[in-house]
């Protein structure tokens, strides 16, 4: 039943059954305790009254008859509220009783070994009775005296509320100190965890926090970062081969290419051979763009992708592209169209990389545009805010089935098999998502199967121009997938 909760729950509901029952059973041992000591300091008072009776028999043993009672009845009066009696072994009365002990629920007389203690019922009052055989000369009398229990059944009665009371109140205050304690031990835990979470291939140079304790904490802390450091060294050393491969294929492909552009220029080619050729320069542009999409992200995994931060109007950048994409719309049947709300809102400036913002925007209309089907409408909305502008692309195409959207921004991620029927690398939306973040900008999307797609950026708004400095000013990047 707790297998579901977290370690410091679990912790917390143990750490108090545990309290719990050993409360339970140390007032119960207690309670028990209690009334036994009671029973026996009952049962001593008892014996010494029977004690001091024997005395008294044995100092009266030589006087009258008249003289033996008086002094009977005195001594019952000053001891025990006259709950006395003396039998002799027909179980006939020695000596008169005294009046409280006349109409007194007795036990059934019978001669006894040795002292017995019996717990009696009496007008719906409890009582204890000692029954002691005493020799006295040649006779053999039995003594009995009967003490109520009453006295201690308040005490047990108020133990018994404070055991009551005490308890739920142990039981909250353990399961507080319980939770409190688990959760101080487990701190270090939650750290860890909110550290790792943080972790991704972007940021793999950060590392956990290692708590000072020289217990297993410490152990796992520093055997994670030994590992984020081996992950970290592979990644790097798999960015390098894809920098270094895209690197070295590009000038392969460039030179396959020039040769099947030249071969196209021989009128003397047959169509066959002609086809081939224009297949060659096809398929080499894809593959340059797939190279040259893997180089960007292995500088941006490196930390290496050359940009230029400047304040832009990102209205008049969307709406540059947005002219240019009209073109590949227009192609595909489609209509395109660019809104500003308010309608007067045609400015907004951020801070941003103008090539790399201009590619980010033209990804995410190519894709549009790439999977709605003819004919198509493609919004582009631009609202600005006191702090943020919003850029929202919004096509009525397939949509993205609810499984394929927590992945489209993976890398070579390629969604259902009727978007898959398109062309393309699985790389677009990754390298929108990494433009995204480095301009701190958020890019969501929304989107059901069928009735279309909705992507939406949200940047931090300029307020003031900035100045660059030396460390953030860089050369302009060399892809622009605009003019592909």
């Amino acid at each position: 039943m707790i297998a579901g909760r977290s370690i410091s729950s679990r912790l917390t509901i143990w750490f108090s059954s545990v309290f719990f029952a050993g409360l339970i059973l140390f007032g119960a041992v207690m309670w028990f305790d209690l009334k036994d000591t009671m029973m026996t300091g009952r049962e001593r008072t008892i014996e010494r009254r029977a004690d001091r009776l024997s005395d008294l028999l044995r100092e009266i043993d030589g006087d009258t008859r008249d003289v033996q009672a008086d002094k009977f009845q005195a001594f019952a009066d000053a001891t025990g509220g006259g709950l006395i009696e003396v039998l002799n072994s027909a179980g006939a009365r020695e000596l008169p009783s005294p009046m409280a002990a006349e109409g007194f629920s007795w036990p059934k007389f019978k001669p006894l070994p040795q002292e017995q203690f019996r717990e009696i019922e009496y007008q719906g009052q409890s009582y204890l009775v000692l029954s002691r055989p005493f020799p006295l000369g040649s006779r053999m009398l039995t003594l009995r005296v009967a003490a109520p229990l009453e006295g201690n059944r308040p005490i047990l009665h108020t133990f018994t509320i404070g055991l009551l009371w005490t308890m739920p109140i142990m039981l909250a205050l353990s399961a507080l100190g319980g939770y409190l304690l688990s959760r101080r031990a487990l701190k270090p835990v939650d750290e860890i965890t909110t550290a790792t979470r943080s972790i991704s291939v972007s940021n793999l140079s950060q590392r956990l926090p290692v708590p000072r304790t020289r217990d297993e904490l410490q152990r796992l802390s520093e055997t994670c970062n030994a590992m984020l450091e081996r992950l970290e060294a592979a990644v790097s050393e798999i960015g390098r081969f894809t920098a270094d491969a895209s690197h070295e294929l590009r000038s392969p492909l460039s030179f396959i290419r020039t040769v099947a552009e030249v071969a196209l220029r021989n009128r003397g080619a047959d169509a066959q051979s002609r086809r081939a050729f224009e297949d060659i320069v096809e398929e080499c542009s894809k593959a340059s763009r797939v190279l040259e999409d893997l180089l960007t992200l292995a500088r941006a995994d490196a930390k290496a992708a050359r940009l230029v931060f400047e304040p832009l109007d990102i209205a008049e950048l969307v709406s540059a592209v947005c002219e240019k994409a009209r073109v590949l719309a227009a192609s595909h049947q489609h209509s395109l169209t660019l809104s500003f709300v308010p309608p007067d809102a045609v400015h907004a400036a951020v801070r941003g990389d103008y090539s790399s913002l201009r590619r980010l925007i033209w990804v995410l209309l190519e894709n549009a545009i790439k999977y709605t089907p003819a004919p198509g409408r493609i919004e582009v909305v631009i609202q600005p805010s006191a702090d943020r502008v919003f850029l929202s692309v919004r096509d009525n195409g397939m949509g993205i089935s609810a499984a394929d959207l927590p992945h489209i921004f993976e890398r070579f991620y390629r969604a259902d098999p009727s978007r898959s029927q398109q062309e393309g690398s699985g790389l677009g939306l990754a390298i929108a998502k990494w433009i995204a973040d480095v301009h701190d900008a958020s890019i969501t999307v929304e989107s059901r199967e069928g009735a279309g797609s909705v992507f939406q950026l949200d940047f931090p708004i300029l307020r003031e121009p900035v100045h660059e400095s030396p460390s953030q000013s860089f050369s302009r990047p060399q892809f622009d997938s605009v003019n592909r």
